[in-house]
C-alpha cells in the first residue's frame, strides 16, 4: 500500500483524538516529558507544516519547523496543518524527492518515502500520547501499527535520547501486543498514566 495512504489514516487517527481535547486538558502532562498537551499539539502542527515544506523543497531551514500556531482553536489548527501536509505529500514525485529533516540534524536528508514513514510513526504514536494524557481510547488500525512497527524497528539506537527525534527503546515482554511493542520501541511505557494534579 502507498505509504501516503497510510499516512493520511494516521493523520485522521490523530485528528480524532485531537478533536476530543478540551481547554481544561491543555496544561495536562503527556508521556513526552517536555510537553504538556498544548505543547504536543503545537508540535504536531509544526511537524505537519515542516514536512509539508520539505515536500516542496523548502524544509532545510529549521525555523519552518517551529512556526506552528494553535490560535484559539487547536483542533482547527491541526486540521489545517494536516490538510497542508496531505496536499504536499500527494505530489506524484513526493516519494522520490529528497526531504530535508533539520530536526534530526542539520543537513540531514532522506528520500520522501522514508520521510513520510517517519511522519506516519510520529502521528500514530503521538495519537497515543494525547489519548492517554486526556483519558480517551487509542485505537489504531492493525495495518497502521504494522507499518509504524516496520519503520520504528529500523531507527538505530545511535542518536536516540533526550532532545533527539526518537527516545531510547524500552524493554517489553515477548508476548506484548503489537501496539505495546510499538510504544516501547519509541521509548514509551504503555502503562504510563497522568500523575496527580
Amino acid at each position: 500500500m502507498d505509504i501516503r495512504l497510510l499516512d493520511r489514516r494516521a493523520l485522521t487517527l490523530t485528528g480524532e483524538v485531537v478533536a476530543r481535547v478540551r481547554p481544561g486538558h491543555l496544561r495536562s502532562a503527556t508521556p513526552c516529558p517536555d510537553w504538556t498537551v498544548y505543547g504536543l499539539l503545537r508540535h504536531l502542527v509544526c511537524q505537519n507544516e515542516g514536512f509539508a515544506a520539505s515536500a516542496r523543497g523548502e524544509g532545510a531551514d529549521a525555523a519552518v519547523w517551529r512556526a506552528g500556531d494553535l490560535g484559539d482553536d487547536p483542533a482547527r489548527a491541526y486540521r489545517a496543518s494536516a490538510d497542508e501536509v496531505t496536499r504536499a505529500f500527494a505530489a506524484d514525485d513526493a516519494p522520490e524527492r529528497s526531504f530535508a529533516l533539520p530536526e534530526v540534524r542539520e543537513g540531514f536528508e532522506v528520500p520522501g518515502r522514508i520521510a513520510i514513514g517517519f511522519h506516519l510513526v510520529d502521528y500514530v504514536v503521538h495519537a497515543w500520547d494525547i489519548a492517554v494524557a486526556i483519558g480517551v481510547p487509542w485505537e489504531p488500525a492493525p495495518e497502521l501499527v504494522t507499518a509504524a512497527l516496520r519503520v520504528a524497528g529500523r531507527v538505530p539506537d545511535e542518536g536516540r535520547g533526550p532532545g533527539a527525534a526518537f527516545r531510547g527503546r524500552l524493554a517489553h515482554p515477548a508476548d506484548a501486543s503489537a501496539e505495546h511493542r510499538l510504544l516501547a520501541l519509541l521509548g514509551r511505557d504503555p502503562a504510563w498514566t497522568p500523575g496527580p494534579c
